[in-house]
């Protein structure tokens, strides 16, 4: 029997959202990957690697999942449920984990790492990942693009005017990186089909990542969750699209 409205909401409500594992979703929505294997090609550069460091690493498991790690291993973390998370992961894999609240300064010395990475960064200080690099030495990066899922924030929040649409833009990111003295040496973008499968996907997906419709609570959006359940039951899954790009820069 196909499980209720309310069934699918308590289940999304009270399921944890620590960490960055979105494996609860499994069965219940999908998301077309980026071809490029962003973990593969982070396990390549952590290879060859002698320093490295992972910002805004989450629970740590895609750095964790990337291969064996260089000899000087660092991430960075500022939220406490993920920094407990990526601490009981990384640790054993000889990697430490650093409190950073995510604002400049990084908490390094100049020219300390060969390689930093970071995978969808909510923010990017140029200035201060070229200030860590050491001359020769990369950054690392796939990140989210503009508009990305934004059939399902419309859908809440109503059309977005045309400069939050564009927001995270690429060819910004080139500008700003080489602003920053970097010279970049790959840029690759994609859009990609996601589907939500039910109501508890969204649900869990918005309580997860909560920079997608701020101040989301199933009691704000109760009649639009609804109205999106019966469209769900009615018509198949909820479709969107993400953006994804992948960028890699070099210090001279």
């Amino acid at each position: 029997m196909t499980p209720t409205f309310d069934k699918l909401v308590a289940e999304a409500e009270s399921v944890s959202v620590e960490g960055w594992d979105f494996s609860w979703l499994d069965g219940r929505a999908s998301e077309q990957r980026p071809s490029w294997g962003y973990q593969r090609m982070l396990g390549e550069r952590l290879a060859r690697a002698s320093a490295a460091l992972d910002i805004q690493t989450g629970g740590g498991e895609v750095l964790a999942g990337a291969g064996p790690l260089p000899p000087l291993m660092v991430a960075t973390e500022s939220w406490p449920p993920n920094v407990a998370k990526a601490t009981r992961l990384l640790h054993p894999l000889g990697a430490a984990v650093v409190v950073d609240p995510d604002e400049p300064p990084l908490p390094f010395g100049d020219e300390a790492f060969d390689l930093v990475s970071s995978r969808h960064p909510v923010t990017i200080w140029w200035s201060e990942i070229a200030r860590v690099l050491r001359p020769g030495g990369t950054y690392f990066s796939q990140q989210v693009g503009p508009a990305s899922v934004f059939e399902l924030v419309e859908y809440f929040l109503g059309a977005q005017p045309e400069e939050v649409r564009r927001a995270r833009h690429p060819d910004d990111a080139v500008r700003d990186a080489e602003a920053a003295g970097l010279e970049v040496v790959d840029l690759r973008a994609e859009r990609l089909r996601t589907e939500f499968g039910d109501i508890g996907a969204v649900i869990y997906f918005l309580r997860k990542v909560i920079w997608m419709v701020p101040g989301f609570t199933v009691a704000r959006y109760k009649d639009r969750l609804r109205e999106l359940h019966d469209k769900i039951e009615d018509e198949g899954p909820f479709v969107a699209h993400t953006a994804r790009f992948l960028i890699e820069a070099r210090r001279p």
